[in-house]
């Protein structure tokens, strides 16, 4: 039973080095496309009895969604004996409750069109809440970006390393960062008024003279992120850098990061940058997905995988 590595054209860029670290060639996949935009994916050549990996980000426009779609129905028809997704990013995993009268619970609606699709398991990176993993009745293989922000962070050789959380949600993944580097711990606490936008902001932890890693998993425009090292610095501060695994960088993210008091932003390539910048710098997670994929197919552990913060 061999294995098949295809890609949705979103992340094809991703997906030929994570195929090229496993050892494999990235199958073909072709599109006839309606003149009204609609899309049919055909996989150019046999899959039957193979364990299939379809590659995709499912970050905006939602026709990457629906690309993956029509990508694992096209697999599971075509008799292979396992359609595995690997969503690096996993879009819309910021509406993962109601916490409003009348909003949809995207995420759920997400893990159900995927299910029904006809996947035999997930794979992702550094999801928004851990508990999407339960929002699927399929295996869920979650995925660290430690495994490839830790050795980096050790590399830079800071001797007064500390970590922030950037609002009080992150506090989690924070604190398993500086428990790793037997640092200590800030928090800065936010208040919002609407989406995207950060109404107020207090520090609680002690920074001066430290060399703070302020931690999360995405950043969308930056406002949090900038707004936070700005708190930080004005505490006195010696750097401030930030490690977020998913660089959504939309609306004026990139305006607010140069000309923010960050020394390095450092994302990963789950999502494409939309421009470069010298205070981006991006580190891949192709390596890390190609051994889970590797375990997997030989049915062993993906415990080695994870960086024990």
């Amino acid at each position: 039973m061999a294995v098949k590595i295809f890609s949705g054209r979103a992340t094809t860029y991703l997906a030929e080095k994570i195929a090229n670290a496993y050892g494999e060639r990235l199958g073909e996949v072709n599109y006839q496309q309606f003149s009204d935009g609609e899309m049919s994916p055909f996989i150019t050549e046999s899959v039957r009895g193979h364990e299939v990996f379809l590659i995709q980000s499912t970050f905006p426009p939602s026709d990457n969604l629906m690309e993956l779609l029509l990508m694992v129905d096209a697999a599971k028809r075509a008799s292979a004996s396992s359609v595995n997704v690997v969503i690096p990013y996993f879009g819309y995993a910021r509406q993962d409750r109601k916490d409003k009268p009348r909003v949809a619970i995207a995420a759920k609606l997400h893990a159900n069109l995927i299910s029904a699709a006809g996947a035999s398991r997930i794979m992702a990176c550094d999801l928004h809440a851990d508990q999407i993993q339960g929002f699927f009745d399929i295996p869920v293989d979650h995925l660290d970006g430690s495994y490839i922000f830790v050795p980096y962070l050790k590399s830079l050789g800071l001797s007064d390393i500390m970590f922030a959380s950037p609002d009080v949600g992150g506090i989690k993944r924070a604190r398993s960062f500086a428990k790793f580097f037997d640092a200590e711990l800030a928090v800065c606490d936010k208040h919002r008024k609407e989406a995207n936008k950060v109404e107020s902001m207090r520090l609680i932890g002690e920074v001066d003279g430290k060399d703070v890693i302020l931690v999360d998993d995405l950043v969308d425009t930056a406002g949090t992120i900038c707004k936070a090292a700005a708190l930080l610095k004005e505490k006195g501060a010696k750097s401030v850098r930030a490690v977020c695994t998913h660089g959504v960088l939309s609306g004026k993210a990139y305006e607010n990061i140069d000309n923010s008091v960050l020394e390095e932003l450092v994302v990963s390539d789950t999502i494409p940058l939309k421009k470069d910048s010298p205070k981006i710098k991006v580190l891949s997670v192709s390596t890390l997905f190609a051994k889970a994929i590797r375990k997997i197919h030989d049915n062993e552990s993906i415990s080695s995988l994870f960086i024990k913060l």
